[in-house]
């Protein structure tokens, strides 16, 4: 069922938030405002369900509609990429028959987490997504989630597969996203899986960035995209020093999406708590974050 026509997802996209009322339950209205404010805020497209999205936590009722819900908000003028991928994967290919139906652009796929599978099965998992659906997939490879890592060999021949376009990188190793750039086929791209690695992975010949704080703040992010994108590396290079504090930060002072959850909420934009097992952040987190939300502008209209 291999297609990779309308394979270009865009190079900034967000893994965007689930907005939540104070009862725990999605809230749909907020889900369409973030939806619409993100696409007005510089981003190309948005990742949904995703980690950031609290993916473990909804049903796959919830994610249909999330993915229905959000393609209808922004119509033509975004890409919506649906997280199907989970270590199960028969479980796997039915929700992304399903999210095709529904209409999104493309996919999400995780390296499958927990059960730990070997190389080959990790390509065979990806292989079997892949062909049972014409959409454009992306592979997310993310160690410290999965406890596994996939290898350069592995990325590369998943590659071949025509419409795995493109791989969200998060495993921080350079050297291997080096040698997955310089050896996967023409057109495969690599997109950053954290906000501090945008530069430096774009710089070796990487794409974009699937960003976390590109919630709050997607017009720097695009800025610092283009910039890198056009060649223009002194000014990157001012712009990804100037925004490495909260690139690397709101991944780091706390469990991802706990401090963005709490900075959206602060900066006027309702998305709720997170659901268990995740918490509100401890007072010495949330002041971290208080201090980023005063020497950064937001770029998301909260009003």
């Amino acid at each position: 069922m291999a297609n990779s026509q309308g394979s270009d997802l865009g190079r900034l996209l967000t893994a965007m938030v689930t907005p939540m009322d104070e009862q725990g339950r999605i809230d749909w209205g907020q889900v369409k405002k973030l939806a619409k404010g993100l696409i007005e805020s510089g981003n190309d497209g948005v990742v949904v369900c995703g980690t950031t999205g609290e993916n473990p936590t909804l049903t796959n009722e919830e994610k249909l509609r999330m993915w229905a819900e959000t393609k209808a908000a922004i119509g033509k003028k975004g890409k919506v990429v649906a997280n199907t991928g989970n270590y199960n994967t028969h479980e796997s290919i039915e929700l992304t028959k399903q999210a095709e139906e529904v209409g999104v652009d493309g996919l999400l796929l995780t390296v499958p987490y927990y059960n730990k599978p070997p190389q080959e099965g990790i390509y065979q998992h990806f292989k079997a997504i892949a062909g049972s659906t014409h959409l454009p997939c992306m592979m997310y490879n993310i160690p410290g989630r999965a406890s596994v890592n996939m290898s350069v060999e592995t990325t590369v021949r998943c590659s071949q597969i025509d419409n795995i376009v493109g791989v969200k990188e998060a495993s921080g190793n350079m050297e291997q996203i080096a040698r997955i750039i310089d050896g996967s086929r023409d057109g495969f791209k690599v997109w950053s899986g954290n906000d501090g690695e945008t530069y430096p992975i774009m710089a070796l010949g990487g794409y974009g960035i699937v960003s976390v704080i590109g919630n709050l703040f997607g017009r720097q992010m695009k800025r610092l995209v283009e910039l890198t994108a056009s060649g223009k590396m002194r000014e990157a290079q001012a712009e990804h020093l100037r925004l490495m504090p909260i690139g690397i930060g709101f991944c780091s002072v706390s469990t991802n999406p706990i401090p963005i959850k709490y900075a959206m909420n602060k900066a006027g934009f309702r998305v709720g708590k997170p659901r268990l097992p995740l918490v509100e952040p401890d007072a010495k987190a949330a002041a971290v974050i208080d201090k980023w939300l005063e020497e950064y502008r937001v770029d998301l209209a909260v009003g």
